[in-house]
């Protein structure tokens, strides 16, 4: 067997493979052999079965075609031990198998080409002395007022408000009814599912969608209003994204909400601390320490950020499929979080544009991820044992009454620990210059900090949304629309759900 080598782009190899006619033809009667002592053939014992009946019952074109798979498969396993080569999958034969069978002769030669996905090759670039920009999270003491507003609101009396019309942070009582539009901008049809009666709502800006605050505040008991509401282009459903709906809203109730006092009676009641100010000196330490933190994240994300855009990496599509199904599996969880139906919202037709819509993404995390490890291996950073015990103990808390595959967990927090410690090495290393909070955009969240492509979600073996992907797909575009997910949990209850 004669075997060529090329270099072929997206991290693939190309072999030309030419098998001599003598191990075509060996083949071919070893397969007939096979088939002679396998098959059943009416009148006819296995292994009895005369050559010429089975090639009439069976047909010549199955044969060829179960030898040329033999010859397929065999030579090409030989091929890639033969040259060293690391295939990873997405085996591509030239030509056709179609057409290598119309011309197949079982006592000629053969030759045909195959291009492998391999593990691609990344060059690092200088990265030892990179120089970054990122938001520096500084803490304010506002945040521990917001925190205390909350804690108050939570535990609020609500009284009823008669005397004026409803404003910014009351709590109002209000049935809804939403109608699409006719060509005049006229109250056409009704949309059954955007209904509620005596639905409960806090009049708090952003908290429904943009323009229903607005409409409701300025209202009065019994007052009846229409409120156009235009829903934004990004809309998880389909049918409203984009369109407008007019709202008749229906005040029933106003309500204001009257604050508990900030005093230690109200710390002992939302802490294990005996005053307020022993609590709220705790809650500043943990505010500065995840300011602190959230600075580290954007550093992070500067490094990863500027080590993408200056590495270059061919990726081979067999990663980059399967960091698109790992995107729309934890798409589809967290979907399920919110307490959805995936498989109502989910459908075969959207799944090509949903692949489509996470292969940017997918590209993205794969370059990130791949860069860190090869770092990690060009320095040696490992992950210290005890270190990895502690964690995994603390995780396997978390996860106490779900069922868990140990390998996995194990080698998703392995990974997530090292590529931690390749990034704080990293920091040690890059000159950073600090901006003003509010400069950039901040790091909420790290695609390469705190992940591998997987969620410890995904790692409860029982998670069989990812069985069944082939078949679903998500209808908010990729994960990144999440936050606005649970406007599809409409319910005749609340405003919120919309």
């Amino acid at each position: 067997m004669k075997v060529t080598q090329e270099k072929l782009p997206a991290s693939q190899i190309g072999l030309e493979i030419e098998i001599p006619s003598e191990i075509s033809k060996q083949t071919y009667e070893k397969v007939v052999q096979t088939l002679a002592r396998t098959a059943n053939i009416p009148g006819f014992r296995k292994g009895k079965v005369p050559r010429q009946i089975l090639m009439q019952r069976l047909g010549t074109e199955r044969i060829k075609a179960t030898t040329l798979e033999e010859i397929l498969q065999t030579s090409l396993d030989a091929a890639l031990k033969q040259e060293k080569v690391q295939a990873i999958g997405n085996y591509q034969v030239q030509p056709s198998f179609e057409e290598l069978l119309k011309n197949y002769k079982p006592d000629q030669a053969l030759t045909f080409k195959v291009a492998v996905d391999v593990p691609p090759t990344i060059v690092l670039p200088e990265y030892r002395n990179l120089s970054i920009k990122a938001e520096e999270i500084v803490y304010q003491e506002e945040q521990l007022e917001q925190f205390f507003l909350e804690k108050q609101s939570e535990r609020a009396t609500l009284i009823p408000i008669e005397d004026r019309p409803a404003q910014l942070n009351d709590t109002v009582i209000v049935d809804y009814q939403a109608y699409k539009l006719n060509s005049n901008g006229e109250k056409e049809e009704t949309i059954e599912e955007l209904k509620g009666l005596d639905s409960k709502v806090e009049l708090i800006e952003g908290k429904l969608l943009s323009g229903m605050v607005e409409g409701i505040i300025g209202m009065k008991p019994e007052e009846v209003k229409d409120v156009t509401i235009s829903f934004p282009g990004d809309y998880p459903r389909q049918e409203l994204a984009g369109s407008q709906v007019i709202f008749t809203f229906s005040l029933k109730e106003i309500k204001t909400k009257e604050l508990p006092e900030l005093d230690d009676e109200f710390a002992q009641e939302i802490s294990e601390y005996k005053t307020i100010e022993e609590l709220k000196n705790v809650l500043r330490e943990d505010f500065q320490k995840q300011a602190q933190e959230n600075t580290r994240a954007n550093i992070h994300q500067a490094i990863v950020e500027e080590l993408g855009r200056i590495t270059e990496i061919e990726l081979p599509e067999t990663y980059i499929e399967q960091e698109i199904k790992t995107i729309l599996t934890q798409t589809a969880m967290q979907m399920e979080q919110y307490g959805l139906n995936v498989s109502t919202l989910f459908s075969e037709e959207n799944i090509p544009r949903m692949r489509e819509n996470a292969r940017p993404e997918a590209i993205k995390k794969l370059k990130e991820r791949l860069i860190l490890e090869k770092i990690a291996e060009t320095e040696n950073i490992e992950v210290d044992p005890v270190t990895l015990i502690e964690r995994i103990q603390e995780v396997k808390k978390e996860l106490a009454g779900k069922p868990v595959d140990d390998q996995r967990l194990v080698a998703f927090l392995k990974e997530e620990l090292r590529t931690t410690k390749t990034l704080d090495w990293l920091q040690e290393s890059v000159q950073t210059e600090l901006l003003p909070s509010g400069t950039e955009q901040p790091a909420t969240t790290i695609d390469v900090e705190a992940t591998t492509s997987e969620s410890l979600e995904q790692i409860d073996v029982e998670a069989t949304t990812s069985e069944s992907l082939e078949q679903i797909d998500v209808e908010a575009t990729t994960s990144e629309s999440l936050e606005q997910i649970d406007v599809e949990a409409t319910t005749s209850e609340s405003l919120e759900a919309i």
